[in-house]
């Protein structure tokens, strides 16, 4: 891990690596007793990173293809264009909303009183800026429209169907909701992947971090060759490094964030292979599955 020196020739972690260490910890002592979920799909091929230009956004994972568009939300008044979601924020929320709605066993998932008290349920700051970030960017993730292709299948992955905003504060008691759309609702029901939630706090700085993370709760356990599979930089690069301006700074950021999930993911068996890739071998899911898994083609 990563360690800053101090005058006294003392080495301290970060924060962020403190935590990381914490948490590490913890998982390989205790075993889970509250995982979160995530839809499969959105393990294979996540939202962007970083803010885009334009409205649609395209991530690739071999045959497979997610392609993002911008909705408009209705204010009351006019039809408001919003952001394709990107970062951290949508991230954390869809894996609360999945993971209460596996609970729930209920497409509509209440999401608290007001918008502070969400964001307390994701363990984000509230303070003003903040707020009004998070609220942009849960419009942007309830407007958008989410299309998956594999071969010549064209699939509807529209995660969000109905989404109040927080507009009945004024009902005593009243909370606000969002309802998945029922093909999202039905995959996520069939094939959620099981996270660990203590993995997923010690990676909440690093939407890099936590999509590889979920990438690997979904794709290790599926490894079917003892002697392992290897999927190439150019694969990873084509899946995971659309933000970055070229290979070389990719590898040192992919490897980078790749050390912190092997932290908080210890079941986690690959080898790394500095010219051609990762070779993955047959490990178990960091949380033991309880859903069955479904197959887009194998997707890698």
């Amino acid at each position: 891990m990563t360690t800053q020196h101090v005058s006294q020739g003392e080495l301290v972690l970060t924060p962020t690596n403190a935590k990381i260490v914490r948490l590490s910890a913890e998982i390989r002592s205790t075993p889970a007793e509250r995982p979160e979920y995530l839809h499969t799909v959105l393990c294979q091929v996540g939202l962007p990173r970083r803010q885009i230009t334009g409205t649609t956004f395209e991530r690739r994972n071999g045959k497979a293809s997610l392609l993002i568009t911008a909705g408009k939300a209705w204010d009351g008044k006019n039809w408001q264009q919003q952001l394709v979601p990107y970062g951290t924020r949508p991230r954390l929320a869809l894996f609360h909303i999945s993971t209460e709605a596996i609970r729930l066993q209920s497409r509509t998932v209440p999401i608290g009183r007001s918008i502070s008290a969400f964001m307390r349920r994701l363990n984000m700051d509230t303070n003003g800026r903040n707020m009004t970030a998070f609220r942009q960017q849960m419009n942007a993730l309830c407007a958008c429209h989410m299309q998956l292709g594999y071969g010549i299948q064209n699939m509807d992955a529209k995660p969000i169907q109905k989404y109040d905003a927080w507009t009945n504060n004024g009902e005593l008691g009243k909370e606000s909701v969002i309802e998945l759309s029922e093909k999202f609702w039905l995959g996520l029901k069939d094939a959620a992947v099981p996270l660990d939630s203590r993995a997923l706090e010690a990676l909440q700085h690093s939407c890099l971090a936590l999509d590889i993370y979920t990438w690997l709760a979904h794709r290790l356990r599926r490894v079917s060759k003892q002697n392992g599979e290897i999927v190439s930089w150019a694969n990873m690069r084509e899946q995971f490094g659309q933000e970055y301006s070229d290979d070389k700074n990719f590898k040192r950021t992919f490897n980078a964030a790749l050390r912190q999930v092997l932290e908080v993911y210890p079941q986690a068996r690959l080898e790394p292979l500095r010219v051609r890739g990762l070779k993955l071998l047959p490990s178990p899911a960091p949380v033991s599955p309880t859903t069955k898994i479904i197959d887009f083609g194998r997707l890698k």
